[in-house]
């Protein structure tokens, strides 16, 4: 017994799935900083601070509350104007002056220019030959979307590319979630999420979805919201645990 309890907790660590747990068909992938390194922007984002590179999370945290703020009131812009507006908040609330075309100008081109991380390529490769379902699910636009993959050399890796421009729900929103799933004709139960953000592991989980969690660098997840399936460094590493 004791053997057993061991094996398990073993299994466990490296993230083996259980045998009562279906395998993925459809594995949706947020995008920035999951797929795309944000760090590319933070010389334009520290230009526009004044200098101040610790204002870097702070804007883009005020990014993500305030497509929250659009989401219960109900007022839909796209990702790049709460950016550009984020931007502009940062700077007057500590004292920097910014105008909205200098703010525009140090977000919108650098954010379409994101290059992958260097595990992306060979783990979506790994992912797409092992027989899964590809498919983004981002807050940035149609079009935003699809010029970071062009850019990135990521468009062939993907089945499909879904935006909440389309429902105008930003992440976590659970009925993005039911959207997508919708959307792409699988069940809660059949698909996964790929996220390197606490908060989409939480909507994603909260919607009945599997979830991975990457762990990218100074990223944590949410300690109340439900656990992902698998915790990885790497998009490979989660290539090999899907592999069984």
């Amino acid at each position: 017994m004791r053997f057993i309890m061991a094996l398990m907790l073993v299994f466990a660590s490296l993230g083996v799935q259980a045998k009562d747990t279906p395998q993925p068909e459809v594995i949706f992938f947020d995008v920035n900083e999951t797929l795309l390194d944000l760090n590319s922007m933070r010389s334009s984002v520290t230009e526009a601070l004044g200098g101040r590179d610790d204002l870097m999370s702070l804007w883009f945290s005020t990014m993500l509350h305030h497509s929250l703020v659009d989401n219960t009131t109900r007022r839909f812009h796209t990702f790049g104007e709460i950016g550009v507006a984020s931007l502009l908040m940062v700077a007057e609330s500590n004292e920097v002056e910014l105008s909205e075309a200098e703010a525009r100008q140090a977000i919108v081109t650098p954010l379409r220019s994101l290059p992958p991380h260097p595990d992306v390529k060979a783990g979506l490769q790994a992912l797409k030959e092992a027989g899964f379902t590809l498919i983004s699910l981002t807050n940035s636009s149609n079009q935003g979307v699809k010029t970071q993959f062009e850019n990135a050399g990521l468009l062939s890796y993907f089945d499909a590319r879904y935006s909440v421009e389309d429902i105008q729900r930003y992440k976590p929103d659970l009925r993005t979630y039911q959207w997508a799933l919708e959307k792409a004709g699988v069940t809660a139960e059949e698909a996964m999420l790929v996220a390197a953000h606490g908060w989409d592991i939480a909507g994603a989980k909260a919607a009945g979805l599997q979830a991975t969690f990457i762990a990218r660098e100074g990223k944590v997840l949410y300690p109340l919201a439900l656990k992902p399936d698998y915790k990885v460094n790497t998009l490979p590493e989660l290539a090999k645990i899907l592999a069984r």
